[in-house]
């Protein structure tokens, strides 16, 4: 079973990512399978929009912890480079993306829903950064959740590391809908016809200049990221979030 299957239509492509046994968490080949696809997705002149969907009850469980845990116990982790880039491939399309949200979208997972253009979920979704209780730093989501929804909204997700309910998120603005489980990938669907009636030129143009506005100055995030990440995921605290995690208990903080 791979773990992202990916489907061309008449004129879409859906990306689903398939670890259901890992909550469809960002390990394994996944990120590699998401890749070959959106090579192939955006060469084809046919495809002119994606979806990104899960299996099972979640969309993204983000990184896998598991996996984590043990590269920690092995030594072989390494800091992350301006934080988790689990997006950068869906934006970077030139092709619109619409984030299908099925389940829990949490960590990397809700961050692969921020990188895609338009975001729907279902009733059964709920979203959520938790790095923060984990011993982490968001990634993706520090640079890109306050361009998408706005400060305050922002704060309240990377600062509390709260569950956000669909109802939240639509409050927010992080979706712009919110279906019932059966009618996700339909409505997905439909939106998806909605754009492919346009002309194409011009939806990629538009596009590409809402991408650069939401990425001007990205550089200077990433780059402060970069030096907070050598100072947090070298610390105690980012080795015993993981391992809590994997052994299911609660983390000793030491803020070392």
């Amino acid at each position: 079973m791979a773990d992202l299957e990916y489907e061309k239509k008449d004129f879409y492509a859906i990306f689903t990512m398939n670890r259901p046994e890992r909550l469809n968490a960002l390990g394994g080949n996944l990120t590699a399978l998401r890749d070959e696809a959106l090579e192939d997705f955006n060469a084809d002149p046919n495809m002119r929009v994606g979806i990104v969907t899960g299996t099972g009850r979640a969309f993204s469980a983000g990184a896998d912890l598991k996996e984590m845990a043990e590269r920690n116990a092995a030594g072989t982790n390494s800091p992350r480079r301006g934080g988790s880039m689990s997006g950068w491939g869906y934006s970077d399309s030139p092709k619109p993306f619409i984030a299908a949200v099925n389940g829990l979208a949490i960590g990397g997972g809700m961050e692969t829903a921020l990188d895609c253009d338009i975001r729907i979920c279902s009733t059964d979704a709920y979203f959520g950064l938790f790095e923060p209780k984990r011993g982490i730093m968001a990634g993706y989501g520090i640079h890109h959740l306050p361009r998408v929804v706005g400060f305050s909204a922002a704060n309240y997700i990377l600062l509390t590391a709260d569950r956000i309910s669909p109802e939240q998120a639509k409050e927010f603005g992080v979706v712009t809908e919110i279906t019932e489980p059966d009618q996700l990938v339909p409505r997905a669907e439909e939106i998806a016809q909605l754009i492919a009636s346009n002309a194409p030129l011009s939806i990629q143009g538009t596009k590409s200049i809402i991408q650069a506005w939401r990425k001007a100055g990205i550089e200077d995030s990433i780059r402060i990221a970069e030096w907070m990440n050598q100072v947090v995921l070298s610390s105690a605290d980012a080795k015993e979030g993981p391992a809590a995690f994997a052994e299911k208990r609660d983390p000793v903080w030491t803020g070392s």
